[in-house]
């Protein structure tokens, strides 16, 4: 079966579209959905999933791109390690453009800085094992999806027994948040699209407290323009029935309970604590850190380093929209200041961002 194909049908794009509109025929009020997922964003821009929405139903996007809820003094450390001599940077793509306070890693490995792109967390520990005389620092950021792989990279690298080998880490956990965004009355979040991949991870059961205690219906929701149509259908359904639950339709991938060994892994190697958000701030338990058992691979315990003064870039309204508090074409820098060539704020680097989805396909 070739998925990709049969999940981009226009002829069943158009139906699910049609079977929306008769779900909320008559109705007056407007369903809110927000998806938190960077590649639902994507898809939702790309595709204009929008322009088939009744006027009925409306989505925003809200925090679902790792490197856009990452703070700026997180990019400031990891800057500030990049200067250090003896130190190899290494990270995943879309971090090395996000401008921090006032550099950004792409600006340091212009002026010879060693900051180097790798596609797996064991490439950088590959990188540490051919490199004994220098410390390697990898970028640990991401949520519930990709922080296994970097968790089992801190394995492999204790079991091959390296000691140049550190994680930068600020990885998050999405459940946490969405009770934040669940409980700000400005927003009115009548249902989630809930992550694919990192459903794949924590399991469909980690969001059953949304419909029990807030009354807010969700569904586990592929990336592609029938899976995320689907999706919003069997929102609106839950609405229109008024029996708000969790729903898996992405259920050539997900399951309830999860990925027991990933967990086991995020279990072992990291623990909660209070995680600072772009837009959002301090949301107690949504973060995951190096647990003291693997200090010794934590850069941030380990590797002592002057960080500057954390700035925010001002008119950036970066933080809002990763609320879903206002679009992209609410912000005045977006087009203008603010491009994919020249990104004032993360929202607009990151191949995941909401800025850079409605700058490439617009409305």
């Amino acid at each position: 079966m070739n998925y990709q194909d049969e999940f981009r049908d226009r002829a069943l794009v158009k139906g699910y579209a049609q079977r929306i509109a008769r779900l909320v025929e008559g109705r007056t009020d407007v369903m809110t959905f927000m998806e938190v997922c960077g590649t639902h964003t994507m898809s939702i821009y790309q595709y204009g999933l929008r322009t088939l929405l009744p006027p009925q139903v409306r989505l925003i996007s809200g925090p679902g791109c790792p490197v856009c809820v990452t703070p700026n003094e997180y990019l400031d450390r990891a800057v500030a390690l990049c200067r250090l001599p003896g130190v190899i940077v290494a990270t995943f793509g879309d971090m090395v453009r996000v401008p921090g306070s006032s550099s950004s890693l792409q600006e340091e490995r212009a002026m010879g800085a060693d900051v180097r792109i790798v596609y797996s967390p064991l490439d950088a520990v590959a990188l540490a094992a051919a490199n004994p005389d220098r410390k390697v620092v990898f970028l640990g950021v991401g949520f519930e999806t990709t922080a296994p792989a970097i968790g089992g990279s801190i394995l492999a690298a204790r079991k091959q027994g390296l000691v140049n080998y550190f994680v930068l880490a600020a990885h998050k956990t999405m459940p946490i948040p969405m009770r934040v965004l669940a409980n700000d009355p400005e927003l009115g979040i009548d249902g989630y699209l809930c992550p694919a991949h990192v459903s794949t991870i924590i399991g469909a059961d980690a969001y059953r407290f949304l419909p029990e205690e807030f009354g807010i219906p969700c569904v586990v929701t592929g990336f592609e323009p029938v899976d995320v149509m689907q999706g919003v259908e069997m929102l609106v359904r839950q609405v229109v029935e008024g029996k708000p639950r969790v729903e898996i339709q992405y259920s050539r991938v997900a399951t309830w309970e999860g990925n027991r060994k990933a967990l086991d892994v995020l279990a072992q190697v990291f623990t909660p604590f209070d995680a600072p958000w772009r837009g959002i701030g301090i949301i107690p338990g949504s973060g995951l850190r190096i647990a003291d058992a693997y200090a010794a691979f934590d850069a941030e315990r380990e590797i002592a380093v002057e960080v500057e003064e954390t700035k925010e870039h001002q008119g950036c309204l970066c933080g809002e929209i990763l609320k879903g508090k206002v679009t992209p074409f609410d912000c005045p820098l977006f087009a203008n200041a603010c491009t994919p060539e020249s990104p004032v704020g993360a929202c607009m680097v990151s191949s995941e961002g909401t800025c850079a989805a409605a700058y490439k396909y617009g409305q």
